[in-house]
Protein backbone atom coordinates (compact mmCIF):
# COMPACT_ATOMS: atom_id res chain seq x y z
CA UNK A 1 0.00 0.00 0.00
CA UNK A 2 1.07 3.39 -1.01
CA UNK A 3 2.67 5.35 2.25
CA UNK A 4 0.68 8.80 1.08
CA UNK A 5 -2.34 7.09 0.77
CA UNK A 6 -5.08 8.99 2.90
CA UNK A 7 -6.90 7.53 6.21
CA UNK A 8 -10.00 7.20 4.49
CA UNK A 9 -8.85 5.72 1.73
CA UNK A 10 -7.05 3.28 3.64
CA UNK A 11 -10.13 2.59 5.82
CA UNK A 12 -12.57 2.08 2.50
CA UNK A 13 -9.82 -0.50 1.24
CA UNK A 14 -9.44 -2.27 4.44
CA UNK A 15 -13.20 -2.60 4.30
CA UNK A 16 -13.68 -3.39 0.92
CA UNK A 17 -10.92 -5.91 1.32
CA UNK A 18 -12.56 -7.51 4.44
CA UNK A 19 -16.01 -7.83 2.07
CA UNK A 20 -14.29 -9.79 -0.29
CA UNK A 21 -12.67 -12.02 1.71
CA UNK A 22 -15.55 -12.85 3.52
CA UNK A 23 -17.85 -13.39 0.64
CA UNK A 24 -15.30 -15.65 -0.94
CA UNK A 25 -15.42 -17.62 2.42
CA UNK A 26 -11.61 -17.04 3.06
CA UNK A 27 -10.09 -17.77 6.38
CA UNK A 28 -6.48 -16.84 5.98
CA UNK A 29 -7.50 -12.75 4.96
CA UNK A 30 -5.23 -10.76 7.16
CA UNK A 31 -6.76 -7.78 5.86
CA UNK A 32 -9.94 -8.82 8.73
CA UNK A 33 -7.42 -8.65 11.41
CA UNK A 34 -6.26 -5.28 10.33
CA UNK A 35 -9.34 -3.58 9.83
CA UNK A 36 -10.76 -4.56 12.52
CA UNK A 37 -8.11 -3.31 14.65
CA UNK A 38 -8.49 -0.37 12.44
CA UNK A 39 -11.81 -0.16 13.26
CA UNK A 40 -12.14 -1.10 17.01
CA UNK A 41 -13.83 -3.75 16.39
CA UNK A 42 -12.92 -7.39 18.11
CA UNK A 43 -10.50 -9.38 15.75
CA UNK A 44 -12.68 -12.82 14.22
CA UNK A 45 -10.92 -15.27 16.23
CA UNK A 46 -13.35 -18.13 17.78
CA UNK A 47 -12.60 -19.40 21.49
CA UNK A 48 -11.78 -22.97 22.41
CA UNK A 49 -10.61 -24.99 25.42
CA UNK A 50 -8.74 -27.85 25.31
CA UNK A 51 -10.48 -30.91 26.43
CA UNK A 52 -8.52 -32.38 28.93
CA UNK A 53 -8.30 -29.04 30.93
CA UNK A 54 -12.39 -29.41 31.52
CA UNK A 55 -12.38 -30.76 34.85
CA UNK A 56 -15.92 -30.16 36.10
CA UNK A 57 -17.62 -33.48 36.44
CA UNK A 58 -20.36 -35.43 34.43
CA UNK A 59 -20.98 -37.14 31.16
CA UNK A 60 -19.39 -35.17 27.88
CA UNK A 61 -22.50 -34.07 27.20
CA UNK A 62 -22.56 -32.39 30.47
CA UNK A 63 -18.83 -30.81 30.38
CA UNK A 64 -19.91 -29.49 26.80
CA UNK A 65 -22.97 -27.83 28.05
CA UNK A 66 -20.87 -26.02 31.00
CA UNK A 67 -18.01 -25.17 28.17
CA UNK A 68 -21.39 -23.88 26.12
CA UNK A 69 -22.42 -22.20 28.48
CA UNK A 70 -19.23 -20.10 30.20
CA UNK A 71 -18.84 -18.59 26.26
CA UNK A 72 -16.92 -20.57 24.25
CA UNK A 73 -17.55 -21.23 20.58
CA UNK A 74 -15.57 -25.05 20.75
CA UNK A 75 -13.60 -27.57 22.37
CA UNK A 76 -10.58 -29.19 21.14
CA UNK A 77 -11.09 -32.95 21.81
CA UNK A 78 -8.83 -35.78 22.82
CA UNK A 79 -8.57 -38.56 20.21
CA UNK A 80 -9.68 -42.14 20.76
CA UNK A 81 -12.92 -40.94 22.41
CA UNK A 82 -16.47 -42.81 21.69
CA UNK A 83 -17.23 -40.69 18.49
CA UNK A 84 -20.71 -41.15 18.61
CA UNK A 85 -20.87 -39.55 21.85
CA UNK A 86 -18.76 -37.06 21.09
CA UNK A 87 -21.06 -36.12 18.15
CA UNK A 88 -24.59 -36.45 19.63
CA UNK A 89 -23.16 -33.72 22.40
CA UNK A 90 -21.95 -31.35 19.85
CA UNK A 91 -24.61 -31.51 17.53
CA UNK A 92 -26.79 -31.07 20.99
CA UNK A 93 -24.88 -28.11 22.59
CA UNK A 94 -23.84 -26.74 18.96
CA UNK A 95 -19.84 -26.69 19.93
CA UNK A 96 -17.57 -26.51 16.87
CA UNK A 97 -14.64 -28.74 17.15
CA UNK A 98 -11.81 -27.40 15.45
CA UNK A 99 -8.99 -29.21 16.73
CA UNK A 100 -8.63 -32.63 17.76
CA UNK A 101 -5.55 -34.22 20.08
CA UNK A 102 -3.49 -37.59 19.94
CA UNK A 103 -3.35 -38.89 23.37
CA UNK A 104 -1.08 -41.41 22.87
CA UNK A 105 1.59 -39.33 21.23
CA UNK A 106 3.51 -39.12 25.13
CA UNK A 107 3.18 -42.90 25.71
CA UNK A 108 3.88 -44.10 21.98
CA UNK A 109 5.89 -41.63 20.42
CA UNK A 110 7.04 -41.58 16.96
CA UNK A 111 10.94 -41.44 18.19
CA UNK A 112 10.93 -44.59 20.03
CA UNK A 113 13.65 -46.82 19.44
CA UNK A 114 11.63 -49.59 19.18
CA UNK A 115 10.16 -49.82 15.46
CA UNK A 116 6.71 -51.50 17.30
CA UNK A 117 6.38 -48.75 19.69
CA UNK A 118 6.22 -46.43 16.76
CA UNK A 119 3.84 -48.82 14.92
CA UNK A 120 1.71 -47.86 17.66
CA UNK A 121 2.04 -44.74 17.42
CA UNK A 122 1.45 -43.98 13.67
CA UNK A 123 -1.75 -45.68 14.26
CA UNK A 124 -2.60 -43.40 16.67
CA UNK A 125 -1.84 -40.92 15.09
CA UNK A 126 -4.02 -41.92 11.99
CA UNK A 127 -6.95 -42.72 14.79
CA UNK A 128 -6.43 -38.80 15.49
CA UNK A 129 -6.84 -37.96 11.83
CA UNK A 130 -9.99 -40.16 11.36
CA UNK A 131 -11.77 -38.44 14.53
CA UNK A 132 -10.76 -35.22 13.19
CA UNK A 133 -12.33 -35.91 10.09
CA UNK A 134 -15.95 -37.05 11.62
CA UNK A 135 -16.09 -34.06 13.80
CA UNK A 136 -15.62 -31.97 11.41
CA UNK A 137 -11.96 -30.41 12.44
CA UNK A 138 -9.31 -29.43 9.75
CA UNK A 139 -6.20 -29.99 12.20
CA UNK A 140 -4.88 -31.98 14.76
CA UNK A 141 -2.72 -31.60 17.77
CA UNK A 142 0.72 -34.15 17.43
CA UNK A 143 4.22 -34.20 19.63
CA UNK A 144 6.38 -35.64 16.85
CA UNK A 145 9.02 -36.25 18.85
CA UNK A 146 10.67 -36.96 22.53
CA UNK A 147 14.22 -36.91 22.95
CA UNK A 148 15.63 -38.94 25.84
CA UNK A 149 19.23 -40.77 27.23
CA UNK A 150 17.91 -43.86 25.06
CA UNK A 151 16.48 -41.60 21.84
CA UNK A 152 19.09 -39.01 20.39
CA UNK A 153 18.30 -35.71 18.99
CA UNK A 154 19.30 -36.75 15.71
CA UNK A 155 17.55 -40.38 16.18
CA UNK A 156 14.41 -38.23 17.18
CA UNK A 157 14.10 -36.18 14.20
CA UNK A 158 14.90 -38.74 11.42
CA UNK A 159 12.86 -41.06 13.17
CA UNK A 160 9.81 -38.25 13.41
CA UNK A 161 9.69 -37.38 9.81
CA UNK A 162 9.77 -40.99 8.57
CA UNK A 163 6.74 -42.08 10.78
CA UNK A 164 4.80 -38.46 9.62
CA UNK A 165 5.72 -38.92 5.89
CA UNK A 166 3.66 -42.24 6.14
CA UNK A 167 0.65 -40.60 7.35
CA UNK A 168 0.45 -37.80 4.71
CA UNK A 169 -1.49 -39.96 2.35
CA UNK A 170 -4.09 -39.82 5.01
CA UNK A 171 -4.20 -36.36 5.77
CA UNK A 172 -4.63 -35.63 2.59
CA UNK A 173 -7.45 -37.91 1.64
CA UNK A 174 -8.94 -36.73 4.86
CA UNK A 175 -8.40 -32.72 4.44
CA UNK A 176 -7.25 -32.68 8.01
CA UNK A 177 -3.89 -30.94 8.95
CA UNK A 178 -1.02 -32.49 11.19
CA UNK A 179 -0.07 -29.79 13.24
CA UNK A 180 2.88 -29.68 15.36
CA UNK A 181 3.05 -28.74 19.32
CA UNK A 182 5.77 -26.63 20.84
CA UNK A 183 6.22 -28.67 24.40
CA UNK A 184 8.70 -29.57 26.55
CA UNK A 185 10.25 -32.58 24.88
CA UNK A 186 13.89 -31.42 24.34
CA UNK A 187 13.08 -31.19 20.47
CA UNK A 188 12.64 -28.59 17.81
CA UNK A 189 14.17 -26.13 20.21
CA UNK A 190 14.29 -22.99 17.81
CA UNK A 191 11.99 -21.05 15.68
CA UNK A 192 14.11 -21.07 12.82
CA UNK A 193 14.77 -25.02 13.45
CA UNK A 194 11.17 -25.62 13.63
CA UNK A 195 10.35 -24.01 10.75
CA UNK A 196 13.20 -25.99 8.84
CA UNK A 197 11.25 -29.31 10.28
CA UNK A 198 7.87 -28.43 9.06
CA UNK A 199 9.11 -26.98 5.42
CA UNK A 200 11.27 -30.35 4.87
CA UNK A 201 7.91 -32.24 4.30
CA UNK A 202 7.07 -30.23 1.53
CA UNK A 203 3.36 -30.70 2.50
CA UNK A 204 0.82 -28.32 2.98
CA UNK A 205 -0.43 -30.81 5.17
CA UNK A 206 2.13 -30.14 7.94
CA UNK A 207 2.19 -27.04 10.38
CA UNK A 208 2.54 -25.92 13.45
CA UNK A 209 0.61 -26.10 16.50
CA UNK A 210 1.83 -22.84 18.80
CA UNK A 211 2.04 -23.17 22.25
CA UNK A 212 2.36 -19.39 23.50
CA UNK A 213 3.13 -20.22 27.28
CA UNK A 214 5.21 -23.00 26.36
CA UNK A 215 7.86 -20.81 25.01
CA UNK A 216 7.98 -18.12 27.43
CA UNK A 217 10.89 -20.37 29.84
CA UNK A 218 12.92 -19.91 26.87
CA UNK A 219 12.36 -17.33 24.25
CA UNK A 220 9.75 -14.78 23.15
CA UNK A 221 6.26 -16.24 21.78
CA UNK A 222 5.85 -13.38 19.34
CA UNK A 223 9.25 -13.68 17.89
CA UNK A 224 8.63 -17.41 16.94
CA UNK A 225 5.43 -16.72 15.48
CA UNK A 226 7.05 -14.33 12.70
CA UNK A 227 9.47 -16.87 12.20
CA UNK A 228 7.09 -19.77 11.92
CA UNK A 229 3.98 -17.47 10.06
CA UNK A 230 1.33 -19.31 7.69
CA UNK A 231 2.68 -22.51 9.47
CA UNK A 232 0.72 -21.99 12.03
CA UNK A 233 -2.54 -24.15 12.04
CA UNK A 234 -3.87 -23.35 15.90
CA UNK A 235 -3.06 -21.54 19.24
CA UNK A 236 -3.13 -22.59 22.40
CA UNK A 237 -3.32 -19.99 24.91
CA UNK A 238 -1.30 -20.75 27.92
CA UNK A 239 0.45 -18.19 30.54
CA UNK A 240 3.67 -18.88 32.32
CA UNK A 241 5.31 -16.89 35.35
CA UNK A 242 8.66 -16.39 35.11
CA UNK A 243 8.52 -14.58 38.61
CA UNK A 244 7.26 -18.30 40.24
CA UNK A 245 9.51 -20.20 38.10
CA UNK A 246 12.17 -18.76 40.11
CA UNK A 247 10.79 -18.72 43.35
CA UNK A 248 8.74 -22.26 43.66
CA UNK A 249 10.80 -23.83 40.63
CA UNK A 250 10.43 -24.89 36.89
CA UNK A 251 6.91 -26.54 36.89
CA UNK A 252 5.65 -23.54 39.49
CA UNK A 253 5.51 -21.36 36.50
CA UNK A 254 2.54 -22.29 35.05
CA UNK A 255 0.77 -22.04 38.17
CA UNK A 256 -0.32 -18.29 37.26
CA UNK A 257 -3.72 -17.16 36.44
CA UNK A 258 -4.06 -16.34 32.28
CA UNK A 259 -3.40 -12.55 31.88
CA UNK A 260 -1.02 -12.70 35.35
CA UNK A 261 2.20 -14.02 34.25
CA UNK A 262 4.80 -13.35 31.31
CA UNK A 263 3.34 -13.96 27.99
CA UNK A 264 3.56 -10.44 26.53
CA UNK A 265 -0.39 -10.85 24.97
CA UNK A 266 -0.43 -7.92 23.21
CA UNK A 267 2.83 -8.20 20.98
CA UNK A 268 1.58 -11.47 20.95
CA UNK A 269 -1.01 -10.98 19.00
CA UNK A 270 0.16 -8.43 17.04
CA UNK A 271 3.07 -10.87 15.49
CA UNK A 272 -0.29 -13.21 14.84
CA UNK A 273 -1.90 -10.17 12.68
CA UNK A 274 1.61 -9.28 11.13
CA UNK A 275 2.06 -12.92 10.40
CA UNK A 276 -1.41 -13.46 8.11
CA UNK A 277 -2.68 -16.48 10.71
CA UNK A 278 -5.41 -18.22 9.57
CA UNK A 279 -6.41 -20.33 12.37
CA UNK A 280 -9.51 -18.72 13.51
CA UNK A 281 -9.23 -19.91 16.55
CA UNK A 282 -7.83 -19.58 20.16
CA UNK A 283 -7.64 -22.63 22.10
CA UNK A 284 -6.85 -22.22 25.66
CA UNK A 285 -5.26 -24.86 27.70
CA UNK A 286 -5.22 -23.48 30.80
CA UNK A 287 -6.11 -24.24 34.48
CA UNK A 288 -8.80 -23.38 36.43
CA UNK A 289 -11.74 -25.12 34.48
CA UNK A 290 -13.20 -27.52 36.85
CA UNK A 291 -16.13 -25.62 37.75
CA UNK A 292 -18.31 -23.43 36.00
CA UNK A 293 -17.22 -20.02 37.17
CA UNK A 294 -13.41 -21.22 36.54
CA UNK A 295 -14.51 -22.07 32.92
CA UNK A 296 -16.21 -18.75 32.29
CA UNK A 297 -13.32 -16.53 34.04
CA UNK A 298 -10.96 -18.34 31.38
CA UNK A 299 -13.03 -17.43 28.99
CA UNK A 300 -13.70 -13.70 29.93
CA UNK A 301 -9.80 -13.18 29.87
CA UNK A 302 -9.40 -15.37 26.34
CA UNK A 303 -12.04 -12.39 25.41
CA UNK A 304 -9.57 -9.57 26.66
CA UNK A 305 -6.63 -11.42 24.91
CA UNK A 306 -8.11 -11.22 21.61
CA UNK A 307 -9.04 -7.96 21.93
CA UNK A 308 -5.65 -6.68 23.32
Amino acid sequence: MHPNMTKMNRRSYLQSLALFAGAAGLTTATGLNVWAQESGKKRALKKGIMWGTVEVKGSVLEKMKAVKAAGYDGAEMNSHMNQDEVLRARDEVGLEIPSVCDDRHWAKPLSDPNPAVRAEGLEALKQTLRDAKRYGAKSILLVPAVVTRQTTYAEAYERSQAEIRKALPLAEELGVHISLENVWNKFLLSPLEAARYVDEFKSPMVGWHFDVGNIVNFGFPEQWIRVLGKRINMIHVKEFSLKKRDKEGLWSGFDVALLEGDDDWPAVMKALDESGYHGGWLVTEQGGGDTPEGLAELSKRLSRIIAS
